[in-house]
């Protein structure tokens, strides 16, 4: 009996380790990707700027001072809305023109884009301009 009594008191978990190269360090290339990392000065793709000239076009043509349309790129995820911000105008050509901002949501992303479009011969909203807006 003694002998199981010396096996069970002797037999507990202990460890002791003072080797710092044992334990596991994390660094920046341990990403696991369950959470997305910020897009640092994330800018408009040409794909997003052409749905969002396409808005442009479609919202200018209604003609309403206080419409606004909805644009989306399915293929990056952008997203945003274009508002006609003052009366038109005419250009030194004679065409009616227009000025706009545009709304570009990306992720985390936001910021503003500015822009003008001129009428066509054909009636069609040209968009002439579009780039980032600066306060």
């Amino acid at each position: 009996m003694t002998m199981i009594l010396i096996g069970v008191s002797a037999g507990g978990c202990s460890m002791s380790r003072t080797d710092a190269n044992a334990y596991a360090k994390a660094d920046d290339s341990d990403l696991t990707g369950s959470i997305a990392q910020p897009v640092k000065d994330a800018r408009p793709t040409e794909t997003d700027l052409a749905f969002a000239r396409n808005a442009a076009s479609d919202v200018l043509s209604m003609g309403d001072k206080d419409a606004s349309q909805h644009w989306e790129n399915p293929e990056t995820g952008a997203r945003g809305s274009v508002t006609p911000i003052a009366q038109s105008y005419a250009a030194e050509d004679g065409r009616k023109c227009r000025d706009f901002l545009a709304s570009y949501v990306n992720g985390t992303t936001e910021s503003w884009l500015r822009g003008a479009g001129c009428q066509s011969s054909r009636g069609r909203w040209e968009i002439h301009t579009l780039k980032p807006w600066r306060s």
